[in-house]
């Protein structure tokens, strides 16, 4: 069942902002703090992702952080294999042996293909990458991650290896919030590992010296895939995660990440659609309870990113199955309200039981079923009689 959100809860907000025409071939910006997508340009074609792929190592690896696979200060050896890659790479020799929280500043800051395959083939089911790529795809999709698939651990050219813009911004959400206590790495500006080539010691990341609240993520090239970037920073209270693939240079994607950040900084702002403790959003009809209906309310206060500039209204429908069948218990979800207004993405909100609904007794069961058969009765009648 589907109603419209009735006219009380509607609420005047600014006009859509100005289209942001960007000049990446494919692009993605999320506001954090809500969830909203700011912009999407094909964001769900898959893609070759060059190093942007390295996101999703680290994820494993993390992830083995927090289960107790690994641990920052386990030394890990380094195969032939991992020590063949070339391109960006930490200069590493099969006789080393690096701790794992080295390897990870070395892919992060570094871009370290053979760091990459270094911490891959470490908690690989089979201790081979191609294993690893196996468990990162399967993980992908774990994590919802629909348009990914991985054919090594760092995005060395490889037909299949592929991964969307809109599942790099799942992935650098995921980072963000999950792992707080090793995202700082993403904010590094150099690394300068056993002095091996003091050259290559700097953060490609071109936003973290900006001044513009960058603190991450990471930078990818190849010939194939262009420029690309996942990055994300924090101004005030708000955090934007923007991601962008197919620039022609290094100085194109700088300029474009920069610009698609200030514009969702400056061109959004929050604002209270719902407040906690408002009143219902509407009453929902219940069958078989002691009273007729139960009110729907929001899990919490609901607040929506919108355009600054103009007028206009945020529109909303609820969408529930009902009559909902009692016993109802305050807190269950019952319902989604969508969002809606010409500047943003429709935004899905939860509604929930705002009070408990005891099944009804008895009496009231039958005076209910009473009801009913005499309301399917009169309805028969006046078909006859039309």
């Amino acid at each position: 069942m589907i109603r419209p959100l009735i006219a009380a809860l509607l609420l005047a907000a600014p006009a859509l902002a100005q289209e942001f025409q960007t000049q990446a071939g494919s692009a993605i910006v999320v506001d954090h703090n809500t969830g909203q997508v700011l912009l999407s340009k094909n964001a769900d074609v898959p893609l070759p992702p060059a190093s942007m792929s390295k996101l999703m190592t680290l994820n494993m690896v993390f992830e083995a952080l927090e289960d107790g696979r690994l641990t920052l200060e386990t030394e890990l050896p380094v195969s032939e294999h991992a020590a063949s890659y070339g391109g960006s790479t930490m200069f590493l020799d099969p006789r080393d042996r690096v701790s794992v929280e080295d390897l990870i500043r070395g892919v992060v800051v570094l871009s370290g293909n053979d760091a990459t395959a270094v911490l891959a083939e470490a908690i690989s089911p089979d201790g081979t990458e191609a294993g690893f790529s196996q468990m990162m795809s399967e993980r992908a999709r774990e994590l919802g991650m629909r348009n990914s698939m991985f054919r090594n651990s760092n995005g060395w050219p490889a037909p299949g290896h592929v991964m969307s813009m809109a599942d790099l911004a799942i992935l650098a959400e995921r980072l963000i919030t999950e792992f707080p206590e090793y995202y700082t790495y993403f904010a590094e500006t150099e690394f300068a590992f056993d002095g091996r080539s003091p050259a290559n010691r700097f953060n490609r990341n071109p936003l973290l010296t900006l001044g513009i609240g960058a603190d991450g993520l990471k930078t990818g090239h190849t010939q194939e895939a262009g420029y690309g970037l996942v990055g994300s920073a924090v101004q005030g209270d708000r955090r934007v995660t923007f991601v962008l693939s197919g620039m022609a240079s290094e100085s194109a994607r700088a300029e474009e990440s920069e610009r698609l950040a200030n514009w969702a900084f400056r061109q959004f702002a929050e604002e209270r659609v719902l407040q906690d403790g408002e009143g219902p959003v509407m009453e929902a009809e219940v069958f078989m309870g002691e009273r007729d209906t139960v009110p729907l309310v929001p899990e919490g206060e609901v607040t929506l990113l919108l355009p600054v500039t103009g007028r206009q209204t945020v529109t909303g429908e609820i969408a529930y199955d009902g009559p909902v069948e009692a016993p109802v218990a305050a807190g269950t979800r019952l319902a989604t309200l969508t969002l809606s207004h010409p500047g943003i993405a429709p935004l899905e909100v939860p509604l929930v039981a705002g009070a408990d609904v005891p099944r009804a007794g008895p009496l009231r069961r039958v005076q209910i079923a009473g009801t009913r058969v005499a309301g399917e009765l009169l309805g028969s009648a006046l078909e006859r009689f039309e």
